[in-house]
């Protein structure tokens, strides 16, 4: 958010948070995008905070958080203090999550994978109505088609990316027996090392799909520790998560920091992980 949207999305959470009576004396900005994350202290709150154009997906979220904490999944929980809800203020979307103190200490491989065993396998008691991979990927297929919204996005790119994103996603959901309900988005910044042990946050990108397409976001060696993964699959994965993330790096609209390198990067990551799929 630029400094003046954030300052009022600053101040809802702030302002929320206090009238459902939790003390908060300080606001810190843990992550600004296009939706913030604030810590209220003393309460020990995280503050979620998306304009209001995204309270669906915040209310999913939400609801996300209460069915998976019900079957005692590895995720970060809703404050216990306050209605499990999305709040509604000055045109934005606030909830309220438990603070957790993050350890100093590094989430090794092994540990990185036997957190997502847990969290898939709580995944499989949940009965939610939740997209499907490719949804999201045809929403990126959109962006990289519409030249309005990524006018800066080369020729050459643009065509390598369309036929990448349509290309892996007809090859992973031909074989949709393999499919659950997902995290989405489970990258090493969406996974917490935290006193109570790892984990899991942003659940708002759950999703349906391949255990490998969550396995994609993680280090190469996590999916490596991950009994059951089909290797095949996983470079697959790999390849469209990183045509998926310089899609949205290529949105005229993107807020991530440092977008330049990341709209290189990505696209050179992707043509690294195609030459793995043997696919290109």
């Amino acid at each position: 958010m630029e400094p003046p949207e954030l300052r009022r999305a600053v101040e809802a959470g702030r302002a929320t948070a206090s009238e459902l009576g939790l003390q908060v004396d300080d606001v810190v900005v843990i992550h600004n995008s296009d939706r913030v994350a604030l810590r209220l202290e003393p309460c020990g709150v995280l503050a979620r905070v998306a304009p209001v154009e995204h309270l669906a997906d915040s209310e999913f979220e939400v609801e996300v958080a209460r069915r998976l904490t019900d079957v005692d999944a590895p995720v970060a929980e809703l404050d216990p203090r306050v209605e499990p809800r999305v709040f509604s203020r000055d045109a934005f979307a606030v909830s309220l999550w438990t603070y957790y103190e993050p350890a100093e200490s590094e989430i090794a491989p092994a540990d990185y994978a036997d957190v997502f065993l847990r969290h898939h396998a709580a995944l499989r008691h949940v009965d939610l109505d939740a997209p499907h991979f490719t949804d999201r990927v045809a929403v990126a297929l959109g962006v990289v088609k519409d030249r309005e919204r990524s006018p800066e996005l080369p020729a050459s790119d643009r065509e390598l990316l369309s036929e990448t994103l349509s290309g892996l996603s007809a090859a992973i959901s031909s074989e949709n027996a393999r499919d659950q309900l997902l995290h989405g988005e489970p990258h090493p910044g969406n996974l917490l090392n935290t006193r109570k042990g790892p984990l899991f946050v942003d659940l708002a990108t759950c999703c349906r799909g391949p255990i490998e397409f969550d396995l994609a976001h993680a280090p190469e060696e996590v999916g490596n520790q991950y009994k059951g993964a089909d290797p095949v699959m996983l470079h697959r994965c790999r390849a469209l998560n990183w045509a998926l993330f310089s899609a949205w790096r290529w949105r005229q609209a993107d807020q991530m920091p440092d977008r330049d390198h990341w709209r290189v990067a990505g696209l050179n990551h992707m043509r690294a992980a195609l030459d793995r799929c043997d696919l290109r």
